[in-house]
């Protein structure tokens, strides 16, 4: 939702954090200016080549700094803040309307002068464990460019096991704000203590810890004793390094002032492709050279490119290219690194070099060893904390509109839908439904609080739900009950409390089933009049909006403070974060059930708490395709559940454009059509064409909502994104890391949209492998090495293609998730070049708060298909079968694609020796398919009428023999 014409109201601010400030202090001395090596591998038995790297003799001492030159503390001085900070109301009126917006000023981003000289070791030390080792730096030279520099700074470096290495670098004499521990707990760094003094300095030999792997002992870090000191993150299976601070340019040095924080790596430029950093809407996945990447959440639609948006996510994920720049051997070896800072910054890529500039709190880098992208995935969200689950409803098609009239109004859209037999699952309202734009409140006149109860019991009688929007303001009102107790909360500090009680009262009035929480930026229609303090006006102008205005330009002021002392300066980006955090509480607490909540700001670790959606974007056809590398990104960061507004949200829709995007965003991981005010309505049942292309596009989604919600809980274990970009599955193929146009549902569906007007053609691109069109499985690409393919783009059909070596649980399409879940599964086997594939499928209720927690309440099966000779076997596992006996869900159908054409079945053994159930014969099918690309044939075998439980084992054994 963009800006709106609306009463004025205040900006309610919520916020809780959990302090615990570590502050530590020890030293150690280098006798010789040799480098200093850590290695993850320190958590497994040292080897003779970690022992040579060593090769540095080192003496310890005991003793601390004496005295040190204080620098002064930054305007305005806030006290130190507690070690618990409960959530709290902070209620911001608005400034008055003349204040205006001033004007950015000033690039700051190319200095005339020297910003920093560096910093040189002092004195180190090693923990007794061997995981950690603390550096004291201090600084070589000062400047008075951007501030005074902080004089002396600490740099602990340490493993985890896993070999999760973290590099935290920080004032060592001042505390300064961090992102709390309670949003996102980590282990706190250790430092060592005690007198080592004489040792020499070698690698202790503690015995492999029973959790090391090899994949966990990779990473090596390097500190090296120059001037200036500089530090690097190498494998140790490989050599090749993964981060490198040294330089001989000082704009490359690293730079610790007070409001204005520097470090700086160089990349190698022909084997590093680099994806990630955002909130940006961008052409292309890959990140390109000669950018500025600004992170600061702002109100500022989508639908402007590379700018800084709703989120700030200072991660990336690196996947190198061959020693010779090449794919095969050695390629796709990927790590990701991470920035946990939550002030503004500039991250500047050059290609061949990366650079924070950050304007506040520490350096604290964390670095995900991968070697594979799921692998940093998996690395990353156990850092971050797991996808929060999401009902299964959530994965049915959602209609929205900025600008429903009535009841009347949102009736007939639910009644069209039908008539056209479009599935419609959720009904959304916009702030429309408000009474004069306040929350938690009914409009009296056009949406009135018994119609609406109606309305909502009408939905839910029909298997479909609702979802209201809910903004960030509360109105300034002595009659607004709203407010009037959320004053009362702001002087008790209960301010978790009111806001689940807010949304409880509201869900007593009218039974919604998820919240959608929008402009939690925070945005502000209008921009207050900066102070004289450094924090409304810092030295460094990070690049807002792309033309470096205002940090306080529409949006609440940063020299706000929130309870704690916490100024706004330093948690402006964590807004949407916390908001998401009590919204997803307060509906566990109000419902009982697993919430659904849509979310537009957000930062590292929103994905625990809440879906996104890409915000405004606009009815183009670039818009269209910007939308891809949006959504993957998004499941980078931690947030599988995503999608774009299908049609567009600003501007007018074309029937053509409307057309091709439901046929893009029905496979977007979260499916709705959303459009403003005052533009052409764009329901898809208006245009007959869009209705086509929706009735069979939304039925094959309907079709793989197993398979989608088994993503779900791919993503609640391990981290996976649900829509992924294709060098997930295919990371040594070199031609995958450049695409954007198309993607991947899980490991082995693809996704190949038309993008542009008028397309009679798309051109596609195929990893090596058997793809099989999921539309129509006679037709089929087989690649040995990956290749470009011309397909046909007729009006109603885009492409998707399933990959050799895959099974798709699947059911029947229907008009809600509800009716679906009761349609007979068909397993789709697709066997790769040797007859093999495997797949699974996860069955819940779907609601429950947790996805496969303890009890019995849930179902987990897995399939296997082995080729023998001239048997192929199809053959499940399953885990806690209890709960798919008890819905009584059973396999209808077995499909096998991929069979070499000439095979044929020659006899069935059925599943009576297996299973007690009783034998069924089943119909056997056998059909010749259409050619391939490169000229092969294959058969499409099909056993129906099976009536497998699916909640008991099976093994299907089908005879084949060659015609």
């Amino acid at each position: 939702m963009g800006k709106r014409a609306r009463g004025r109201v205040s900006s309610t601010c919520f916020f809780q954090f959990v302090f615990p400030f570590v502050v530590s202090t020890c030293t150690w001395e280098p006798r010789e200016t040799n480098d200093f090596f850590l290695s993850s591998s320190l958590l497994c038995p040292p080897s003779d080549e970690d022992l040579a790297v060593v090769g540095s003799e080192w003496r310890w001492k005991d003793e601390t700094y004496g005295e040190q030159r204080r620098r002064p503390p930054p305007p305005p001085p806030p006290p130190p803040p507690p070690s618990l900070f409960p959530l709290i109301l902070c209620l911001l009126l608005s400034r008055p309307s003349e204040a205006g917006a001033s004007g950015g000023g000033g690039g700051g981003t190319t200095p005339p002068v020297v910003v920093g000289y560096g910093y040189k070791v002092r004195s180190a030390a090693i923990d007794p464990s061997g995981t950690a080792l603390t550096a004291e730096l201090r600084l070589t030279r000062r400047t008075s460019v951007y501030g005074p520099d902080v004089e002396n700074l600490r740099l602990v470096a340490s493993f985890d096991a896993g070999g999760r290495l973290r590099i935290r670098i920080t004032d060592a004499d001042h505390r300064r704000w961090e992102v709390p521990d309670d949003l996102i707990p980590r282990r706190s760094p250790s430092v060592p203590h005690g007198s080592l003094a004489g040792q020499a300095l070698t690698p202790p030999p503690p015995p492999c810890r029973p959790r090391c792997r090899i994949s966990s002992c990779d990473l090596v870090f390097v500190l090296r004793n120059t001037n200036p000191f500089s530090f690097a993150v190498s494998r140790r299976s490989s050599g090749d390094v993964l981060f490198d601070t040294s330089a001989s340019d000082p704009s490359a040095f690293l730079v610790f002032k007070d409001q204005y924080l520097q470090l700086s790596s160089s990349l190698p430029p022909r084997r590093s492709s680099l994806y990630g950093i955002g909130e940006h809407t961008k052409p292309s996945l890959r990140l390109q050279p000669n950018q500025t990447l600004t992170l600061w959440n702002a109100d500022i639609e989508s639908l402007n490119l590379d700018v800084n948006l709703y989120g700030s996510h200072p991660f990336y994920m690196d996947v190198r290219s061959s020693a010779g720049g090449g794919g095969g051997a050695g390629a796709g070896t990927t790590h990701g690194v991470l920035l946990l800072n939550s002030n503004g910054m500039d991250v500047v890529y050059t290609g061949d070099r990366i650079t924070y500039k950050v304007i506040g709190g520490v350096l604290d880098l964390y670095f995900f060893p991968g070697r594979s992208p799921e692998a940093v995935m998996e690395q990353y969200t156990e850092l971050i904390g797991r996808p929060t689950p999401m009902p299964y409803w959530s994965f049915g098609f959602h209609q929205c509109r900025y600008g429903y009239k009535n009841v009347a109004d949102l009736e007939g859209v639910v009644a069209g839908y039908a008539k056209a037999h479009i599935p419609l699952e959720v009904m959304w309202t916009d702030i429309d439904y408000m009474d004069a734009y306040k929350d938690f409140t009914l409009d009296p006149i056009n949406f009135p609080v018994e119609k609406m109860k109606e309305f909502v019991s009408s939905l839910h009688k029909n298997g479909q739900k609702y979802v209201p929007m809910l903004d960030p303001g509360i109105s300034v009102n002595e009659t607004y009950g709203p407010y009037i107790r959320g004053d009362a909360s702001r002087h008790l500090r209960q301010t978790e409390s009111y806001w689940g009680g807010e949304i409880k009262r509201f869900h007593d009035v009218l039974p919604f089933d998820g919240l959608w929480i929008d402009m939690n930026e925070l945005s502000n229609f209008i921009t207050s009049p900066p102070l004289p303090s450094t924090l409304d006006n810092p030295p460094y102008k990070i690049n807002n909006a792309g033309v470096h205005l205002p940090i306080n330009f529409n949006t609440t002021p940063v020299t706000s403070y929130h309870f704690g002392n916490i100024s706004d300066y330093n948690a402006h980006n964590l807004y949407g974060l916390m908001e998401a955090r009590a919204t997803n509480k307060a509906l566990v607490n109000v419902t009982g059930k697993r919430p659904f909540i849509l979310a537009r700001s957000t930062f590292v670790s929103s994905g625990k708490h809440t879906a996104h959606w890409t915000g405004d974007n606009a009815a183009t056809w670039n818009d269209l395709a910007y939308s891809i590398p949006a959504i993957l990104n998004s499941g980078l960061f931690g947030i599988p559940m995503v999608g774009a507004d299908i049609c567009g949200f600003a501007h007018d829709t074309t029937e053509e454009l409307c057309n091709r995007w439901i046929q893009l965003g029905a496979f977007y991981p979260f499916a709705r059509d959303h459009s403003e005010i005052y533009t052409i309505r764009r329901e898809l049942y208006l245009w007959e064409s869009v209705a086509t292309s929706a009735r069979k596009v939304l039925g094959l989604r309907y079709r793989l909502l197993p398979y989608l919600y088994t993503l779900m809980y791919e993503a609640n274990r391990k981290g996976m994104p649900i829509a992924r970009p294709l060098f997930f599955s295919f990371p040594e193929d070199k031609m995958t890391y450049d695409i954007h146009s198309q993607f991947l549902i899980g490991k082995g569906v693809m996704v190949t949209p038309i993008l542009k007007s008028g397309a009679q053609t798309v051109d596609a691109y195929f990893p090596r492998g058997n793809w099989f069109d999921l539309f129509n499985y006679s037709n089929s690409v087989s690649t040995a090495s990956g290749m470009n393919v011309m397909l046909d783009a007729p009006p109603d059909h885009p492409h998707l293609h399933v990959r050799g070596g895959n099974i798709l649980a699947m059911q029947g399409e229907a008009m809600t998730t509800e009716a679906a879940r009761k349609t007979p599964f068909e397993l789709l086997v697709v066997v790769d070049g040797n007859g093999n594939s495997s797949g699974q499928v996860f069955l819940d209720d779907g609601e429950d708060v947790e996805m496969g927690g303890e009890g019995n309440k849930w179902t987990l099966v897995k399939f296997y298909c082995e080729k023998t000779g001239n048997d192929v076997t199809v053959r499940s596992e399953v885990v806690n079968g209890e709960f798919a006996l008890m819905e009584k869900w059973v396999i209808d159908k077995v499909t096998i694609l991929g069979l070499r054409k000439g095979t044929r079945m020659a006899r069935l053994r059925g599943h009576e020796l297996y299973n007690d159930v009783e034998a069924k014969s089943g119909q056997r099918t056998v059909k010749t398919v259409g050619k391939s690309s490169v000229g092969e044939q294959f058969v499409i075998a099909e056993v129906s009428r099976l009536s497998l439980l699916l909640g008991k084992e099976f093994k299907l054994k089908v005879k084949l023999s060659q015609s």
